[in-house]
């Protein structure tokens, strides 16, 4: 009889392989009927589970919130790394408004809302502190795959507000999970000072941890470039443990980790950026099937009257009421208030922070868990396949020019003197229909290739710029702002 050990393995390695597969297939099918790609992932994970086709049984509620906050920290390190400064200046305020102050007001209208349908305040608060957080991950995943390009200041909103209210929400339902536990042991009072604390030493961490991080990676080449990714994934793991251990919150700290490191001229740079979007997105698979399997379907019948309602409650009136109350000081027009307002979708982060009062022992937990559930799933549902229909209905697509069918980058283990920039031939600008010999370039300027539709084309002196081309060349700092007078804003700002 052949050892139970490499078969096991191999049965497990099987198992894995069939559900990353199939989860990463239905992605397309995600982008085709523009349902978020989280909820086809936790249908596949309750299919392969107990209760499903699969039969695999599965209740390590532990084992869950150890992923589940491994894959939130990659997810929110990398969203840091690609989150563009020059919005983040303009959005930060309104952003940082929503992620505090909205989080709080939207706990306390769903725990309203939830007290109303006969859960006791205990259980209330936690369940709205638990769904109180978004998810933007699903709303881009169905805008890119409806190719719909936002408007810079909304999206930039909206990634900001999901990078910053997880760590809320996290403090919210933790404190109030050991309120359910022993009631009245935590003051409001102690509960805001709490949250205040948390807040900024993760903040203050998490910029060390960059400015840290960016030194650490100019000062000490590596000798391969297969090592920078592992180094990057270190100070996002460190990010995190080291400002948790300290009393803080771990996940603003590994955001603003990322995103001060993302700023940064790093070591093969573009490499770096392909790394950590592949690792968020193995993370989001990985985090939804577990969940998945988690979830007994016959339990959600139970919940499902109460769960509609109070989805319903989230997405028509709590959401709208308090986005509309957090951005009025900031003017914005009430159509990005309106879109903002319904695309608040809930993720995976409400399920994992579910499974703290399962882990805590709380009363009621188990039912508060496939509440939590229902609610994500409907209104991810609802909201999220009518994003691509409102963002054209409410006019806010932007403008900018369509992404090159090629890319064009260069990788280097040390700075270089010049700079690689993309431009996006517009019919207005000077140098449409103008050969490139006639244009006078600076020395240490000079065209590197013309990207036209599915044609790479090879810079000579009688090529002509067409419109739509896309144009790279390099150039030198002091000659920046020439090269932007000829083609226009550069496509990475």
């Amino acid at each position: 009889m052949p050892p139970a050990e490499p078969l096991r393995t191999a049965l497990l390695l099987t198992t894995a392989g069939l559900l990353l597969g199939a989860s990463v297939l239905f992605s397309r099918a995600s982008h085709r009927i523009g349902v978020p790609i989280a909820l086809l992932l936790l249908v596949v994970g309750m299919v392969a589970g107990s209760e499903g086709l699969g039969g695999i049984a599965f209740d390590n509620y532990g084992f869950a919130f150890r992923l589940g906050t491994v894959a939130l920290a990659l997810i929110l390190f990398d969203g840091g790394l690609n989150t563009p400064l020059a919005e983040l200046r303009r959005s930060w305020a309104p952003a940082t408004t929503l992620a505090t102050a909205g989080v709080v007001l939207t706990a306390l209208a769903v725990a309203g809302a939830a007290r109303a349908f006969g859960l006791g305040w205990p259980e209330a608060l936690v369940l709205g502190a638990v769904v109180s957080s978004t998810d933007a991950a699903s709303v881009f995943a169905v805008l890119r795959g409806s190719g719909l390009q936002l408007k810079r200041r909304v999206g930039t909103t909206l990634e900001l507000e999901s990078g910053l209210n997880d760590p809320v929400a996290v403090i919210l339902t933790v404190a109030l999970t050991a309120n359910l536990v022993r009631p009245g042991e935590l003051p409001p009072a102690q509960l805001a000072g709490e949250i205040a604390i948390q807040l900024a030493v993760g903040a203050a961490l998490g910029v060390a941890v960059g400015l840290g991080g960016r030194e650490l990676l100019k000062r000490n080449p590596l000798p391969t470039g297969g090592l920078y990714p592992a180094l990057t994934l270190a100070l996002a793991f460190l990010a995190y443990g080291v400002t948790t251990l300290l009393g803080g919150s771990g996940f603003l700290a590994v955001y603003l980790a990322g995103m001060v490191l993302g700023k940064a001229h790093l070591p093969y740079h573009g490499g770096l950026l392909r790394v950590h979007d592949a690792l968020a997105w193995l993370s989001q698979i990985g985090m939804f099937l577990v969940l998945g399997l988690l979830v007994f379907p016959s339990r959600l019948l139970d919940v499902a009257g109460t769960g509609i309602a109070l989805a319903l409650v989230l997405v028509v009136v709590a959401r709208p009421a308090v986005v509309a109350l957090c951005l009025a000081p900031f003017r914005y027009p009430w159509r990005e208030t309106a879109y903002i307002g319904w695309v608040g979708l809930r993720g995976a982060v409400p399920i994992i922070l579910a499974t703290f009062p399962v882990l805590a022992g709380a009363p009621g937990a188990d039912r508060i868990f496939h509440l939590v559930f229902f609610i994500v799933v409907a209104n991810t549902l609802v909201p999220g396949a009518t994003v691509a229909w409102l963002t054209r209905r409410l006019g806010l697509q932007t403008k900018e020019p369509p992404a090159p069918q090629a890319v064009l980058a260069i990788e280097s283990r040390v700075p270089l003197e010049g700079e690689l920039l993309s431009f996006h031939i517009d019919e207005a600008l000077v140098v449409a229909g103008v050969p490139l010999e006639e244009l006078d370039f600076p020395e240490g300027s000079s065209v590197m290739l013309i990207v036209r539709g599915n044609r790479l084309v090879p810079p000579k002196g009688s090529t002509v710029f067409e419109p739509g081309d896309h144009v790279y060349l390099v150039t030198q700092p002091e000659d920046r702002a020439l090269m932007q007078l000829m083609f226009g804003r550069a496509e990475e700002e």
